[in-house]
């Protein structure tokens, strides 16, 4: 194989698509394959064969309809776990169900157009070389990666840590256990990028979530 050739190969994105319609897929299929940088090499139209075509091709990007599962969370980490380098695209009905719980997927919506799909695709990938469009507030949501979006939990925990709470404290107001509350601080510093209480209460401030820091 010429080296140009070869070259052409490894810049190709690897797809599957997991929907249970038939005619879904098929217009995805259409639309990526009609992509210089797409191909699609699995389809699937239940979560078994979704994680059977998962496992056994490896794509860079999992294109998923997240009710295929339990739930969103769910899905990213069987996904995940068997194919750890491939990324995740949701496919959801209306905003109000976009996944909340996912850590390292995209989500397309209903008002999420064609072009958007595609470059939604790049950017899991890493290979969005354009800028995201943002027309609108929709398309704005839909390109914040899911690993800095906090839960309504996490923002709790945060929200409590930053007023100068334990995290002792903190299980006690929300009736949940240390070691859950623990767990939530370790995701949400990790979302963030930030290394210790400190940081915490700062950005917290900054983001107007409370006023003054009791102590740190």
């Amino acid at each position: 194989m010429c080296p140009h050739a070869q070259m052409n190969e490894d810049a190709t994105i690897r797809c599957t698509l997991a929907h249970d319609m038939v005619w879904l897929r098929q217009g995805l299929r259409r639309l990526l394959e009609d992509q210089p940088d797409m191909t699609v090499v699995a389809e699937a139209g239940n979560a078994a064969e979704a994680l059977r075509s998962i496992l056994e091709h490896r794509p860079e990007v999992a294109i998923v309809d997240w009710h295929l599962f339990d739930s969103a969370l769910g899905a990213e980490q069987m996904i995940l776990q068997d194919s750890p380098s491939s990324k995740v695209v949701f496919l959801s009905t209306t905003e109000k169900e976009v996944p909340q719980g996912a850590d390292a997927g995209y989500c397309a919506v209903r008002d999420t157009s064609a072009e958007e799909l595609v470059r939604m695709v790049r950017a899991a990938a890493g290979r969005n070389l354009q800028p995201v469009p943002r027309s609108s507030e929709n398309s704005v949501r839909e390109f914040i990666p899911r690993n800095r979006i906090l839960t309504a939990r996490e923002r709790e925990v945060l929200k409590l840590l930053a007023e100068g709470r334990t995290v002792r404290s903190v299980a006690g107001v929300l009736g949940l256990s240390i070691k859950t509350v623990d767990a939530h601080k370790f995701n949400l510093m990790r979302k963030l990028g930030i290394h210790n209480k400190a940081e915490l209460v700062m950005w917290a401030i900054q983001k107007k979530m409370v006023k003054v820091p009791v102590n740190f």
